[in-house]
């Protein structure tokens, strides 16, 4: 494989920026993104805010002690889907390879280009018309790789560009602190620590195979990063993987009732097999097949997400839309696509704690005893 040109472009604090558009006074100040009860969690906060200690995922209540003169916004995910969407309609229609990695960054992979006109100069000009058609800031790094590419959007922030060509990966990569990369987590940070590693310099002279006793494949894989090396490749969007399911019954029906909780039941699945895998959907897609093999289907772009409750709602509606021949039915499925990384935090920050903890405590009795462990009583 010869040498790669990758962009990975990331709007600054996505979310209160979102805010700063339709309220300008919100400019300059701190503010701090999430569910505001009491046991609420930080979706998003500005680099102001992030002054003062306060972070992404901390408790609510402990941002207020933190930050106190902090402006709180509870978020509006219909909102941030939008802008998210229209972000990546601009870089669709001048990017020949992109990866939408999650609602606020993508992957572009530009290699081969710079035969044609500048990388660098192609990525400005690519910034610099997302700025003024979406009014988001947004930074970008260019390199090798994506994880190169990552790490320098993050030294570019905020508002910012930054260029690490594959002579300067190495001098770029070895004084930043192993923090910086992007799989190092809270446990693998401390692990490293305790070994004496601080700076991804030292950790790239570390022998590969002490980091996988220490700490199994994931070790070989940050130590690869710490090496600059990174062979994955950038996704396609409009080929990620939708997630869904169908069933053919064994007796064509017409029997609404049991239509409409063999629906809620496979919804339920696929949403949990979304959340396992840390994917919310931008898109679902409801499909039925009459006696006489018509097959009709209907779809709905939704704000982006992985939650029950919202997906059986839609599924419901597309269901009703759909089925106006009142013949009988032999399939039906549903299917959600438009995929994209989201983590916990990004799904559940406008929704009730309550909701939070009953939707992580479902999926922990559904990983430790099967999909079926639980299911609604109506899907059932």
């Amino acid at each position: 494989m010869g040498e790669r040109t990758i962009v990975h472009l990331d709007l600054d604090s996505f979310f209160v920026s979102v805010e700063r558009l339709t309220n300008s006074e919100l400019t300059g100040r701190p503010v701090i993104i999430g569910s505001l009860s009491g046991r609420g969690v930080v979706a998003s906060c500005s680099y102001e805010a992030r002054r003062f200690g306060v972070h992404s995922a901390m408790p609510v209540r402990m941002a207020k002690q933190l930050c106190g003169d902090a402006v709180f916004i509870r978020g509006d995910m219909e909102r941030y889907s939008k802008y998210s969407r229209l972000v990546t309609d601009i870089i669709a229609e001048s990017a020949p390879v992109y990866e939408k990695a999650s609602i606020d960054e993508h992957y572009l992979d530009i290699t081969g280009m710079d035969r044609f006109f500048g990388s660098l100069q192609w990525s400005h000009e690519l910034r610099q018309r997302i700025i003024k058609e979406s009014g988001l800031p947004i930074s970008f790094g260019l390199s090798v790789n994506k994880t190169v590419s990552k790490m320098a959007t993050s030294e570019s922030k905020p508002n910012g560009e930054l260029y690490i060509p594959s002579e300067k990966v190495k001098s770029f990569l070895s004084p930043l602190s192993i923090r910086k990369i992007p799989m190092v987590g809270q446990k693998s940070y401390r692990l490293l620590r305790s070994m004496g590693v601080s700076t991804i310099h030292t950790l790239s002279l570390v022998p590969p195979e002490m980091l996988m006793q220490v700490m199994g494949k994931n070790g070989l894989a940050i130590w690869k990063k710490a090496n600059g090396i990174d062979l994955s490749p950038v996704t396609p969007y409009t080929e990620q993987k939708s997630v869904g399911t169908e069933r053919t019954f064994e007796r064509d029906t017409t029997d609404l009732t049991e239509l409409r909780h063999i629906l809620i039941e496979m919804v339920g699945r696929v949403a949990f097999e979304l959340r396992t895998k840390q994917k919310l959907t931008g898109c679902i897609t409801v499909k039925i097949r009459y006696t006489n093999f018509d097959t009709h289907t209907l779809q709905k772009r939704l704000p982006y997400t992985a939650l029950d409750h919202v997906l059986i709602k839609m599924a419901l509606e597309l269901f009703g839309r759909l089925y106006q021949r009142r013949m009988l039915i032999r399939l039906v499925g549903v299917r959600f696509s438009q995929l994209i990384s989201g983590n916990q935090q990004l799904r559940l920050f406008d929704e009730k704690p309550e909701l939070a903890n009953l939707y992580q405590a479902m999926d922990n009795i559904r990983k430790r005893f099967g999909k079926s462990a639980i299911r609604r009583g109506c899907g059932i």
